[in-house]
C-alpha cells in the first residue's frame, strides 16, 4: 500500500526507488498475491465450513463493495480534478492528466460504460481487475474441491489465452483499447496465493538450489526486467548494453503487464519464496524480541505496516485519491527533496491513520456490549 502510494504520486521522485525500477515485477503484483492469501482466510474458511451457497454470498458482498469502491473513487478524483480546473487559475489541465476529458465530453455514453465496467480509465482499472478475479472464485473453489489438478490445468489454460491474445475486455467506447490489468491473466497469480494459504499447493521446501535459482534469475533477469538498470549497464558497459538489447526487445511479449507474463510472474515468485525465507517460520524474524530504542521503532512499525495490510480497500482507494493531491501540493511548491520527502511521509501517515480508522469504525464501537 505504501509503494502503491508512491508510485501513483504524480512525478515522485520516490517512484524511481520501487521494487517497479529493479525487474519485471511491482507492487500490483504484492496486491495481486497478497489479496489472493487473505481471500483464502477471508473466504475460503465460509466455503470449507458452511458450503459453496454462503461463500458465494460472501464474495459476492465483497465484490459489491469493491464495486461501488471503484465508482467513488473514479467520481472523486473526476470532480477534484474538474474543481482545480473549473475555480484555479492553472496553466496545466488537470482533467488531462488521467484522460478523462472524453468523460466530460461524452458524459451519457461514458457515465453507462463506467457502471457496466465498459469504460476503465488507466488510473481506475486495478479494482475492477480484482472484481473480476473475486468473482472466480465460487467457480474454481468447486472445481478444486473435486480435483486440484484439473483446476490448476484450467487456470492455467486461462492464462495462456488471455496470453495469447484473447479474452480481452473493453476499457473505453471510442477505442479498441483493453483493460490495462486482464483479470484472465492476473487470476493465475492471486489463485497462487489462495492456494498457498488454503493449503491446496504444499509449503514450498526451503532449498539452497532453490535459494542460489532465485536470487540468480533475479539478478540476471534485472536488465531485461528493468530499464533502469539497463540504462545502468549501457552507460558503463555499451557493449554489454548491445548485447542485451535485442533480448529485451525479444522478451517484451513475456514479460507484459496487463496479461501477466510469465517473466513477471517467475520474477514475483521469486521474491516471494526469498522473502519467505527471510522472515522465518510464521515470520518469526520479523518479529523483533529485544528491548532497546531500534527495536521499540521496528515494532511500531511493524504494526503500522500490519494495520494497513488489514484495511487493504479502505486504505487503497484512500490513497488512490491522495496520490492526485499530493502530485497537486508538488505541483504548487516545488519538488525540491525536502518537500519530496515531507510529501511522501505525509502521505504515509494519513494512510496509516485511515488504516486504524477503518479498523475502529469495523469494531462498531457505537453497539452496547454485555459483561
Amino acid at each position: 500500500m505504501y509503494i502503491i502510494l508512491i508510485a501513483h504520486i504524480p512525478r515522485n521522485a520516490w517512484t524511481g526507488w520501487i521494487p517497479a525500477r529493479f525487474g519485471f515485477s511491482d507492487a500490483t503484483e504484492i496486491f495481486v498475491f497478497c489479496s489472493g492469501m487473505a481471500s483464502a482466510i477471508a473466504f475460503g474458511s465460509v466455503f470449507s465450513q458452511q458450503g459453496w451457497r454462503m461463500g458465494t454470498a460472501r464474495v459476492l458482498f465483497r465484490c459489491w463493495q469493491v464495486y461501488w469502491a471503484h465508482i467513488a473513487l473514479f467520481f472523486f478524483i473526476a470532480m477534484y480534478l474538474a474543481a482545480i480546473d473549473v475555480y484555479g487559475t492553472f496553466e496545466k489541465n488537470y482533467v488531462n492528466t488521467l484522460n478523462l476529458s472524453h468523460f466530460f465530453k461524452d458524459p451519457l455514453t461514458n457515465i453507462v460504460g463506467l457502471f457496466t465496467l465498459t469504460y476503465v480509465p488507466n488510473y481506475f482499472d486495478i479494482l475492477p481487475m480484482y472484481l473480476c478475479i473475486l468473482a472466480m472464485m465460487p467457480i474454481v473453489i468447486p472445481i478444486a474441491n473435486q480435483s486440484r489438478l484439473f483446476a490448476a490445468a484450467s487456470l492455467l489454460t486461462v492464462w495462456l489465452v488471455a496470453n495469447l491474445g484473447y479474452l480481452k475486455l473493453p476499457a473505453e467506447p471510442w477505442s479498441d483499447r483493453q483493460w490495462f490489468f486482464n483479470p484472465f491473466g492476473w487470476q493465475l497469480l492471486f489463485f497462487s496465493g489462495f492456494a498457498l494459504m488454503h493449503g491446496w499447493l504444499p509449503t514450498p521446501p526451503v532449498s539452497k538450489f532453490l535459494i542460489a535459482l532465485a536470487i540468480a534469475f533475479l539478478i540476471l533477469s534485472a536488465p531485461v526486467g528493468s530499464w533502469k538498470v539497463f540504462v545502468w549497464i549501457n552507460s558503463v558497459l555499451p557493449e554489454v548494453g548491445d548485447t542485451i538489447r535485442p533480448i529485451r526487445e525479444a522478451a517484451k511479449e513475456l514479460r507484459t503487464k496487463t496479461e501477466l507474463g510469465i517473466l513477471r510472474y517467475i520474477h514475483f515468485m521469486s521474491l516471494a519464496y526469498l522473502a519467505w525465507i527471510a522472515v522465518g517460520p510464521s515470520g518469526s524474524r520479523l518479529i523483533s524480541t529485544g528491548q532497546g530504542v531500534l527495536s521499540s521503532i521496528w515494532r511500531i512499525l511493524l504494526g503500522f505496516i500490519s494495520k494497513v495490510g488489514q484495511q487493504s480497500l479502505a486504505v487503497f482507494v484512500f490513497s488512490m485519491a491522495l496520490a492526485r493531491v499530493i502530485g497537486f501540493a508538488f505541483d504548487q511548491l516545488g519538488r525540491d527533496p525536502i518537500i519530496v520527502v515531507l510529501g511522501n511521509l505525509v502521505g504515509f501517515a494519513i494512510i496509516t491513520g485511515v488504516a486504524y480508522t477503518a479498523g475502529w469504525f469495523k469494531t462498531t464501537p457505537w453497539k452496547k456490549r454485555t459483561a
